[in-house]
């Protein structure tokens, strides 16, 4: 299996974290300043990349086949193979897994240090790193919103990993529409305890063996609840109930009822979960109980939700790494047909043809795209919690709002057709599984779906996110965007710049073509709106790698083409001349289709879809 080969590069995120991002301004901040300086990430670094390529990576070939076996059973239902248990048992030792969620600790890494931590991860393994992700997002709900008494109880060792976390919001009556939850949890006569009932399904990391209990965090609605999101509430509902002094007791009638036989990621373990099937499961309320019928589930699940949506970008992100990287092998190694330019010569590595170039080169762009847009919201969101000013604060929280469904969103797109065309590098062999790319692919897809589908996600961009505080904040991270290509003009990049001003122009009548149909059309807001993500991705993606492209120039400048890194600074230039001029453009259709209004979609009736 050539997955087994970790093939991944560090340069570029050591680049956009040491180089690029301010770090002096994020770690001169309280939480940091006595504990970091900007080189102490290298140790993390190389100690996270070691494990992923010695310990994570091999193991990923059990991870797509056997994957998990489901034994049934109430106590253990899951089996994972061996090798799993070295993974875990490593990570967490080496406090590179849920550890990094207690934003309590003295002397925290920043959450834009965990991100290419996660992104390796995920590249080296798609479905191993699944298991102390989902505890670290719980251990989040639980942190900000339990009482002092549960959070004693719970996060040690959830944050040690002895103990696993989940999410259980999905239904099978009840998938996206969150809303429509049936499971009910009554009170009893403790304040605070609740008898739960109810299933759900595909829950992430819902049995396994790596840890000795499982804590869900369960939607759940009361009786007398208000219909909609509003009646739910938020339980913790352990699988081995927990005693006040922490220790683990009997099994809290949480039962396994079945594993999802999935397209990919087959190592991660994907239950259907049946709470109360002989009436003997109980919960703990998170924060006040609700208050005539009206619950806070959904607000808490979301401080989760939107880490999980950053993390899922940083999972598709790590897929699209190991995927082009496994292509840029293949393609310096393999020979085939001679030179364009020399038709009578001999066969040359592939290469050194004209398409293997344009695919490996989308794929670079997108990777080192992506990656600044997911680096710069982590930057963003360390600093809407941990800067002195809270003005300073309050802009950065927007600034993470908006960009939190791009990075789900369009890196997680993008994650299907950057693997596509590595499996293209690849040819004929790209399709045969002992190759990285075709599991890449079949892992991948997920998280276009997951933590609400890519068009939830597009949904709340236009609407939520775009019009939170009456549009300010959107109307601010459009004007930085101008204020760069208005202001940063460098004859280096004249034709990069030029391409930057027509897509701004072009992304204004976007933003004024989806304004008029407000009143008259709203539907063609619906019908636009992953598109108007995509652009919106696309134009700041295209300021960004640009801005990295500058720096670079500047960089090669101080130290010459005969230095060891001039080859790194040269990739990053022409990464982003490509990423400008090939992939920014996309813009322009889509404020073309706009002009256009198109509803033929709409109209047709559904039976002459046949």
């Amino acid at each position: 299996m050539a997955h087994e080969n970790y093939l991944y590069q560090t340069r570029d995120m050591k680049f956009a974290i040491k180089e690029w991002l301010d770090m002096e301004k994020l770690l001169s901040c309280d939480v940091y300043k006595d504990y970091y300086g900007i080189d102490d990430i290298d140790g993390f670094l190389d100690v996270n990349y070691k494990i992923c390529r010695d310990v994570l990576c091999p193991a990923n070939k059990d991870a797509d086949d056997p994957g998990c076996k489901f034994v049934g059973g109430d106590t253990q239902a899951v089996i994972t193979p061996n090798s799993f248990k070295n993974v875990y048992n490593t990570v967490c030792e080496a406090g590179l897994g849920p550890q990094f969620a207690d934003r309590s600790a003295e002397g925290r890494m920043p959450l834009t240090w965990e991100a290419p931590i996660l992104e390796m991860q995920s590249g080296a393994s798609p479905a191993i790193v699944m298991f102390w992700c989902l505890t670290a997002g719980a251990t989040t709900v639980i942190q900000h919103n339990a009482s002092e008494e549960l959070k004693a109880r719970f996060l040690p060792k959830m944050f040690s990993g002895e103990w696993g976390g989940t999410m259980c919001l999905t239904e099978p009556g009840a998938g996206s529409e969150v809303g429509a939850v049936a499971t009910k949890c009554f009170p009893t006569d403790t304040p605070g305890l609740y008898k739960v009932k109810g299933q759900k399904c595909f829950i992430t990391s819902g049995d396994h063996d790596l840890a000795e209990n499982i804590i869900h965090l369960v939607l759940a609605k009361t009786p007398d609840a208000k219909p909609g999101t509003a009646g739910i509430n938020c339980l913790i509902v352990p699988k081995f109930w927990v005693n006040e002094d922490g220790s683990q007791d009997a099994w809290n009638d949480v039962t396994s009822t079945g594993i999802e036989h999935k397209m990919g990621i087959h190592g991660s373990s994907t239950l259907s979960l049946s709470f109360g099937e002989n009436d003997n499961c109980y919960g703990w309320m998170i924060g006040d109980g609700p208050v005539e019928g009206r619950g806070k589930g959904m607000s808490q699940m979301f401080q989760m939700m939107n880490e999980e949506r950053l993390n899922t970008g940083t999972f598709a992100l790590g897929c699209i790494g190991s995927a082009y990287y496994a292509a840029l092998d293949y393609t310096k190694i393999r020979k085939q047909s001679p030179k364009f330019t020399d038709p009578k010569g001999p066969s040359v590595r592939i290469i050194e043809h004209e398409d293997v170039r344009r695919m490996l080169m989308f794929q670079k762009a997108i990777l080192e795209a992506s990656r600044a847009l997911l680096y710069s919201t982590y930057y963003y969101q360390d600093l809407s919690h941990d800067a002195a000013d809270p003005a300073e604060r309050e802009y950065y929280d927007n600034m993470t709002m908006i960009q939190i469904p791009l990075c789900k969103a369009y890196i997680s797109d993008m994650a299907w057709i950057s693997t596509e065309q590595a499996i293209q590098c690849l040819g004929g062999y790209g399709f045969v599984e002992e190759y990285a790319p075709a599991s890449l692919a079949r892992d991948c897809k997920i998280y276009s779906l997951w933590e609400g589908t890519n068009f939830i996600q597009a949904q709340d961009f236009v609407g939520r996110k775009s019009n939170m505080q009456g549009g300010e904040p959107m109307k601010k991270w459009v004007a930085q965007i101008a204020d760069f290509v208005t202001g940063k003009k460098s004859p280096e990049f004249a034709a990069e710049f030029a391409m930057m001003e027509d897509a701004l122009a072009a992304y204004n009548e976007i933003l004024e073509t989806k304004a008029s149909w407000k009143e008259n059309n709203p539907q063609l807001g619906q019908l636009f709106a992953t598109r108007v993500l995509h652009a919106s991705a696309m134009l700041v993606c295209g300021k960004l790698i640009l801005d990295q492209a500058l720096l670079a120039a500047k960089k090669l400048a101080e130290l010459g083409d005969d230095h060891y890194d001039a080859n790194f600074y040269k990739g990053k230039i022409a990464t982003a001349k490509f990423y400008v001029l090939n992939v920014v453009p996309g813009i322009f259709g889509t404020a073309k289709a706009m002009k256009a209004a198109d509803t033929s979609s709409i109209d047709v009736p559904e039976e002459a879809l046949m």
